[in-house]
């Protein structure tokens, strides 16, 4: 019964209906249908009391930033952007999570670039940043990136590192790289974890 609820609420906040919670749940929306982003969330929460009896539901929302951002800038305004979207999409939740994966420039490495995450945690007022470890990317796949304006996926799979073109969806280019000693899920719960330091420790933060 819980199941077919938990469904239920996931398709009226992608199609922007509101989502009553369950009775003594907490309810927290995802700027995404990305299964690898909804399974950090529900993996990360567990391990926080305010959370743990909390009900996440994907959202499919507007990122209002290029499919593949190209700077630390762009990328935190889209994780931004998801998180309120995705606020606004499920009126009842009490919290909203936005998760994007981005380049920017750093001088100093190979390739110019490196590749991270950003997770931002919206309340209704305010915003809680988070980012992941970074790392590069081959050269010829960077160039994929930035000169033939490709998405990281795409690149990817055009650069030979991988066959499958739903890449972003499964273990993630990190996980090629790492040999699975690391996943784009694992990522996206750096990114996760660190957001919530601010949110759990406000008054720390309170200016």
């Amino acid at each position: 019964m819980v199941r077919l609820l938990f469904l239920l609420i996931c398709v009226l906040c992608i199609q922007g209906y509101s989502a009553e919670p369950l009775e003594d749940s907490v309810l927290v929306a995802v700027g995404s249908t990305n299964q690898v982003k909804i399974r950090a969330v529900e993996t990360v929460l567990k391990d926080y009391p305010t959370f743990n009896q909390a009900m996440v539901v994907s959202c499919k929302v507007p990122t209002e930033v290029a499919d593949q951002p190209l700077s630390l800038t762009e990328t935190i305004r889209g994780a931004k952007k998801r998180a309120k979207n995705a606020y606004h999409a499920c009126v009842h939740c009490k919290y909203s999570i936005g998760i994007e994966s981005g380049l920017m420039k750093v001088r100093e490495t190979k390739s110019g670039y490196m590749e991270f995450t950003v997770c931002c945690i919206y309340d209704g007022k305010e915003y809680y940043l988070g980012q992941s470890a970074a790392y590069e990317m081959p050269q010829h796949i960077i160039d994929l990136v930035v000169k033939a304006k490709m998405n990281m996926a795409e690149a990817c799979f055009y650069g030979g590192l991988t066959t499958d073109l739903k890449l972003g969806e499964k273990e993630g280019d990190i996980g090629i790289l790492s040999k699975g000693r690391m996943t784009r899920q694992d990522h996206s719960q750096q990114a996760l974890i660190v957001a919530l330091i601010q949110l759990e420790n406000q008054s720390l933060y309170a200016q």
